[in-house]
């Protein structure tokens, strides 16, 4: 019993190394540490701040380059410094606050449904061969199809109401996880399924020890891809179903709309780029540390 676990960790240890590339070793471990002793922390985060506070400027630059241009109207193409006016505004108001924690709400929730489909979804479709001749392809049709195009059918099945805009959230996420896992699994080497079985692992203990850590960064970018259909399909239900007498973000950018308040809608578009960017934090804390597991880093150049 204690060599086949130990065989079995073993097996693990090479499937992590199979789904993250080519483990850092000898030299080349001691030089990337000795590059990382050499870099203090305020210059990785300078590094690694440099870049975006420089697209930024770019965008802010290039929005006030058309404003000063007068493309449009101030009132339709408001100014950078008009519009982070009213973002410090809103962001004082309890009304924003409000609608950030409804549209959180509903994008964890939906999207927590979305994984649980795609990760029971995607294994079950990977290894069997029935499912995956039936639902394989229609998996990816899924995920190539418009959100908007199921909001009909939703508000059909569910009317105007918040069970309209789960529906279309895990419609629009879970195909993406699944393909995810699905890829991962598809490109586990034969070898380390066939070591695994020959020290014990089947069944449960198969997708434990080996399937998973080897499919681990190609499920970690079908979760993050997932996150991104969830989110544009919930932004794109709240902005059709805004009679629920809520004030979601979606919501704040119809009445912005409605009311010809340039300023409010374009510092609510900000406000849901800036949550976007917390959620690719997260994706890419959670990508560091898989590589930091396995022995993978980002070598600089």
């Amino acid at each position: 019993m204690a060599n086949d676990v130990a065989g079995l960790r073993t097996v693990a240890g090479l499937a992590r190394d199979a789904g993250a590339g080519t483990a850092l070793s000898g030299l080349d471990a001691l030089e990337l540490a000795a590059r990382q002793h050499d870099r203090s922390r305020p210059a990785r985060l300078w590094a690694s701040a440099w870049p975006k506070l420089a697209a930024l400027a770019l965008v802010v630059g290039v929005w006030q380059a058309f404003v000063s241009a007068r493309v449009k109207p101030d009132y339709v193409l408001p100014g950078p410094l008009a519009v982070g006016a009213e973002l410090c505004d809103q962001l004082h108001r309890q009304q924003l606050w409000q609608g950030v924690a409804l549209t959180g709400r509903r994008a964890l929730v939906g999207y927590a449904v979305a994984v649980t489909v795609g990760l029971l979804l995607g294994p079950a479709v990977a290894r069997v061969r029935v499912l995956r001749a039936a639902l394989g392809s229609m998996i990816t049709s899924l995920q190539t199809m418009p959100s908007i195009a199921w909001f009909p059918l939703a508000i059909l099945l569910f009317q105007l109401n918040e069970k309209a805009i789960f529906f279309v959230v895990v419609l629009g996420a879970a195909p993406s996880i699944a393909n995810g896992v699905i890829s991962g699994v598809d490109y586990i080497p034969p070898l380390l399924l066939r070591a695994g079985r020959n020290v014990g692992a089947h069944g449960v203990s198969l997708y434990r020890y080996v399937i998973a850590p080897a499919a681990l960064p190609a499920i970690v970018a079908g979760l993050k891809q997932g996150w991104a259909f969830a989110w544009r399909s919930l932004m794109a239900g709240e902005l059709l179903v805004t009679s629920l007498g809520h004030t979601s973000l979606g919501a704040q950018l119809t009445y912005a709309r409605e009311t010809r308040d340039a300023e409010w809608l374009l510092s609510t578009m900000i406000v849901i780029l800036m949550l976007g960017l917390v959620v690719d934090g997260v994706f890419g804390a959670a990508d560091r540390a898989i590589r930091s597991r396995w022995g993978v880093a980002d070598q600089p150049h």
